[in-house]
């Protein structure tokens, strides 16, 4: 392992580079993206993510990440260590009281065709999706679950979204996920023969009246809008969420998780009404 390269100051221009990776076009430009918080590199490392590089300033690190060394286990996989100062981490993080560890790791770039699914698979379609910290909530649900995989219709976020891969703790590399067209999600599934059944508040039928065994994907939509038309024509199924309250819908991660886990709890323990 090579020693840590030291950068005292905040205008290095290495780091503006780093910072650069907050937006989306950088992050597509060089095909990376940014894992910050230990916890959240703890879980890339052992989804199998090798960073190019790891920033990480000792007098932020809490006692769990020096004393676990993942400065040492990042060093091991071949990444360039460089060491900041206090002011110089802090202007390069991206989130309030950073904990000393940032990565710059590998964008997830995936599509649908590059997905290795089961005959059973259980996948969530989400589309549209604005939010990144919904997004990262999502995936901590699929993760939580065990889903096969994510999918992005018409992503208005990428994965790479630094919130998001904070939002999520990390679980961005630990669950499959991809990104395509509506149009060619829909016809994806169909290939897969994989049934759709999408969330709308403009049904009748609620969400535990479907059966979720065997292959199935469940499609939420975008927070003000919900499903784009031709997702809901493409569905094989339409459910709701019953509600009882004023208001007409729940957050979008919140109905995924509601849905996913009747899924769950069906392909688990038999029949609908079991």
């Amino acid at each position: 392992m090579r020693d840590p390269l030291l950068i005292t100051s905040p205008a290095n221009p290495r780091l503006r580079a780093v910072a650069g990776l907050r937006r989306r076009r950088a992050r597509e430009q060089e095909g990376l993206t940014l894992v910050e918080g230990y916890e959240e590199l703890q879980l890339a490392l052992d989804a199998g993510v090798v960073p190019r590089s790891l920033f990480f300033c000792p007098e932020l690190m809490g006692q769990e990440a020096l004393t676990v060394g993942v400065v040492e286990r990042v060093g091991e996989l071949g990444a360039d260590l460089v060491q900041l100062s206090r002011a110089a981490f802090e202007k390069t993080a991206y989130r309030e009281g950073p904990d000393g560890v940032l990565a710059v790791v590998d964008a997830v770039d995936r599509r649908c065709a590059d997905l290795d699914l089961p005959d059973d698979a259980l996948v969530l379609v989400c589309e549209g999706v604005e939010k990144p910290g919904n997004l990262g909530a999502i995936l901590r649900t699929a993760d939580a679950a065990g889903l096969d995989a994510v999918v992005a219709a018409d992503p208005v976020t990428d994965w790479g979204n630094p919130n998001t891969v904070r939002a999520s703790k990390g679980t961005v590399f630990s669950v499959p996920v991809a990104s395509d067209s509506t149009g060619t999600v829909l016809a994806w599934l169909r290939a897969h023969g994989i049934p759709l059944v999408a969330a709308t508040p403009d049904t009748e039928r609620a969400h535990t009246e479907v059966d979720y065994r065997g292959p199935v994907a469940v499609a939420v939509g975008a927070e003000k809008t919900g499903l784009t038309d031709a997702a809901l024509a493409a569905a094989d199924h339409r459910v709701r969420i019953p509600m009882v309250g004023r208001v007409n819908s729940l957050n979008v991660a919140t109905s995924a998780a509601i849905i996913v886990y009747e899924a769950v709890r069906q392909r688990g323990q038999g029949p609908v009404g079991g």
